[in-house]
């Protein structure tokens, strides 16, 4: 699995960052970090990020 997110679209409101905190984080200042290849039991959790992201700026694409 890979993971994208699209930073011009994304307004980081955070909600990955619930639903997926293994994953996705806020850095030192604010800004949003992730990995982009994620551990195989980490496809749920990423896929309820993507899907509860506000603007959609998520992208995930299965191997």
């Amino acid at each position: 699995m890979r993971v994208t997110v699209d930073r011009a679209t994304c307004e980081q409101h955070g909600q990955c960052t619930l639903s997926a905190p293994d994953v996705f984080h806020f850095d030192d200042h604010g800004d949003l970090e992730y990995d982009g290849e994620p551990a195989d039991d980490q496809v749920d959790v990423v896929e309820e990020a993507a899907d509860v992201c506000p603007v959609q700026a998520i992208m995930v694409l299965h191997d």
